[in-house]
């Protein structure tokens, strides 16, 4: 999908959809992107594209691919530019558009352009970090910065944010605006505090560490759109067809869109410019609603449901919603479970007007999010999204939370590795394997080995502080219902009913 080939009817049509090419290539490059997952391409890039079209932002993007497996071939093929079609409804319009993003302007790979990246960091037009490398990205490891790469994200960050200060001679407006948009809690701030502990161990400069401290700005940021992973065959056929073009990077959201960035700075108000674009970017001094809203409702039903939906031999969030079983388990989990405990203050109905709002995106019918896409990293998801929620629910009541005990025990049961190849974890539904992308898949595979039924899973699994940071356990008779789901999903009882 080079220029030449962009539909004429799709650009006559929408004649604002590319700005004139020369322009395009004259535009600076003020970021740099670590990841090219969808939701990266689907919400910061959307913006920064759409503040492009309107003359706001006038930046580009660099992508560095830090993953191991596959190229970057796709975008220089496509030149950098991918289609991005948005369904959905709002203000009670049907939308149905294509768009064709430009705001990338190359991807380097980590493991073979590490020279070209550090060589961003001499830019002075670059002022932006954008990130999202999974909830277990931002983690500090025993990592070797001057490495060609260092292995994780942060240790990249530090290398380059060291490279900066070395170019620039640690002048104050060289100072960079970092905008991490993994979904944990103080993103921002946990990045801060991994660079500053990778610069100590190190042994860099004092004078880096005051840089890094005064000059650098790490906002804690909240993400909010459901961009689900790559597009099934048919959807691809038909937008292909319709769009009159072939797109191997095609991505599909829903029409929602939110960016909560936490600062006060206008410094930083400026910098992220983009923002001025579309009202679905959010700068405050603090984001908390936001984020408790969407961790806990969208984010925390997404987790206990998808090993559940996915083991009642549902494929996607859609055909959930269409189920009347597991339609009515998320909505009663959501607005009956988790928006009472979410562990913020807030009103209840305030809670439950977002969980409404959040069941009418689940029906979208033009969207299909992969139910195995949402179990990546389950167990992180699951310590992260829902544990907190759980424990509240216990502080403020002794009663059972029934459906969170269900939607734990599918986990649990979505979690039984029955086997491994090439590195690989695989666990089945009706005879078919099935992917377990889980950094913990090997803890479980073992679990599941050495225990002598599902109940004894969930006593070893419940109990084990150092997976939860605490002993689930011992809530009053959660593990007796995690327990008796077990043994009906044992018996071959429906999973959703």
């Amino acid at each position: 999908m080079s220029l030449p080939q962009l539909s004429p009817a799709l650009l006559s049509q929408q004649p604002e959809i590319l700005p004139a090419y020369e322009t395009l290539l004259s535009m600076p490059e003020k970021i740099i992107q670590f990841g090219t997952g969808v939701l990266l391409r689907g919400l910061p890039d959307y913006f920064v594209n759409k503040a492009n079209q309107q003359g706001i932002f006038n930046g580009r993007i660099v992508v560095v691919k830090s993953t191991s497996g596959g190229g970057t071939d796709a975008f220089q093929e496509q030149s950098s530019l991918f289609s991005h079609t948005i369904r959905g409804i709002e203000n009670g319009e049907q939308i149905d558009q294509t768009i064709i993003n430009s705001a990338i302007s190359r991807t380097l790979s980590a493991s073979k352009d590490w020279a070209q990246i550090l060589e961003c960091a001499a830019n002075p037009a670059m002022q932006i970090v954008f990130s999202n490398t999974t909830e277990v990205g931002i983690q500090l490891t025993n990592d070797d910065i001057f490495a060609n790469p260092p292995l994780s994200f942060p240790g990249k960050l530090t290398a380059f944010l060291y490279r900066r200060y070395q170019t620039f001679n640690g002048s104050q407006d060289s100072g960079m605006v970092i905008v991490p948009t993994e979904l944990i809690i103080g993103n921002g701030e946990k990045l801060k505090e991994i660079v500053l502990e990778q610069a100590l161990r190190h042994q860099l400069d004092k004078a880096f560490l005051r840089w890094v401290e005064e000059s650098n700005y790490f906002c804690n940021s909240l993400v909010d759109r459901i961009v689900p992973g790559k597009p099934d065959q048919e959807t691809i056929e038909t937008l292909s067809e319709k769009n009159g073009f072939q797109d191997g990077l095609l991505i599909v959201s829903e029409v929602y869109r939110l960016w909560a960035i936490e600062a006060s700075s206008e410094k930083v108000k400026q910098i992220l410019s983009f923002a001025e674009a579309d009202s679905g970017v959010v700068i405050a001094p603090n984001i908390d609603l936001f984020r408790e809203l969407k961790l806990r409702l969208l984010n925390g039903t997404h987790t206990l449901a998808s090993g559940l939906c996915y083991l009642s031999g549902l494929t996607t969030v859609r055909e959930s919603m269409e189920n009347a079983a597991t339609s009515a388990f998320i909505r009663d989990l959501m607005l009956e479970e988790l928006a009472p405990a979410i562990p913020y203050q807030l009103p209840l109905q305030q809670a439950q007007d977002f969980g409404n709002q959040v069941l009418d995106r689940f029906r979208n019918p033009f969207i299909r999010h992969q139910l195995i896409d949402i179990t990546v990293q389950y167990t992180a998801k699951m310590k992260m999204r829902n544990i907190p929620t759980l424990l509240n629910h216990y502080r403020k009541t002794d009663t059972v939370p029934v459906l969170f005990a269900k939607g734990f025990a599918a986990f649990l049961q979505f979690m039984k590795v029955v086997s491994q190849k090439d590195g690989i974890f695989y666990g089945e539904r009706d005879g078919q394997l099935y992917p377990v992308k889980c950094d913990s898949a090997e803890y479980f595979y073992k679990i599941w080995k050495d225990s002598s039924s599902p109940e004894s899973v969930a006593d070893k699994v419940l109990a084990d502080q150092a997976l939860w940071g605490t002993d689930l356990s011992r809530l009053e008779g959660f593990a007796n219902a995690v327990k008796e789901n077990l043994a009906a999903f044992k018996q071959k009882q429906a999973i959703a009913e």
